[in-house]
């Protein structure tokens, strides 16, 4: 697989608790990729892909690294992205 929707994305690598909260995070404006503003749950994301995602107050910079085909636990999500602010896990 080379690339999946970003809302299905969100959601496999456990961003969002629900894939119907990454559409909505998505389509309120709260997800950046590569730097610019993405409005459409179903734009692709590719590896490579930095996504700046604001949720609770805080700001997420996720690096696409991987994809899946089914969500799974933690540790699988984890799996799937480089956090590049360096937080300790």
């Amino acid at each position: 697989m080379e690339r999946q929707r970003l809302d299905k994305w969100l959601w496999h690598a456990r961003v969002v608790k629900a894939r119907a909260s990454a559409a909505a995070l998505v389509e309120a404006g709260h997800v950046r990729i590569n730097g610019v503003r993405e409005k459409a749950p179903g734009h692709s994301v590719k590896a490579g892909d930095v996504l700046t995602i604001g949720l609770d107050r805080t700001v997420r910079v996720l690096k696409v690294v991987g994809f899946a085909e089914r969500r799974g636990d933690a540790s699988a999500a984890r799996v799937l992205y480089h956090d590049l602010q360096g937080r300790p896990e």
